[in-house]
């Protein structure tokens, strides 16, 4: 079928099977954990005290999905809300002592399963395939439901 050749059909498949990995690591080892709460404690972890709206830029995900997440989180007592110091209106996020441990139980595991995600290419293709789709995320980052929208330049994302 042409589908099978077509960019959205392919990146749609390796996203299926991104999460599958992901899913299947986090089981293995016990952990209650989507690689969409892994980003949003990562976020955390690095921007203690943002927003939600801001959290959602970052990880690139919509607003109402973002809240969801973070509900499910706080639930589990795995982030705290609270009032922020600068506006009265807003809440601020922070990682409570569990998150933080599951996000640091968790990312050394996230980090040595990337490769699998990208099985069949060896290591310089990986680095070509990562570049040239990065490139096109990036390129194509306005057209999204949820853009990307760092708070400052990261680094990992301009490394040429």
């Amino acid at each position: 079928m042409e589908i099978y050749a077509m960019p959205g059909h392919l990146i749609r498949r390796l996203n299926q099977i991104s999460t599958g990995l992901f899913l299947e690591r986090m089981n293995s080892l016990g952990l209650t954990l989507t690689p969409v709460q892994f980003a949003v404690l990562s976020a955390l972890r690095l921007h203690p005290g943002i927003d939600q709206a801001t959290v959602a830029g970052l990880v690139a995900y919509d607003r109402a999905t973002i809240g969801k997440v973070i509900d499910k989180l706080e639930n589990r007592g795995l982030l705290a809300r609270s009032t922020a110091r600068h506006d009265r209106r807003a809440k601020e996020l922070n990682l409570t002592e569990a998150g933080h441990k599951l996000y640091v139980t968790a990312q050394p595991h996230v980090l040595a399963m990337q490769p699998d995600m990208l099985e069949g290419l060896n290591e310089e293709e990986r680095t070509i395939f990562l570049r040239l789709l990065e490139k096109a995320t990036l390129a194509a980052n306005e057209h999204s439901r949820a853009p990307l929208k760092l708070r400052e330049p990261d680094p990992l994302l301009h490394r040429r």
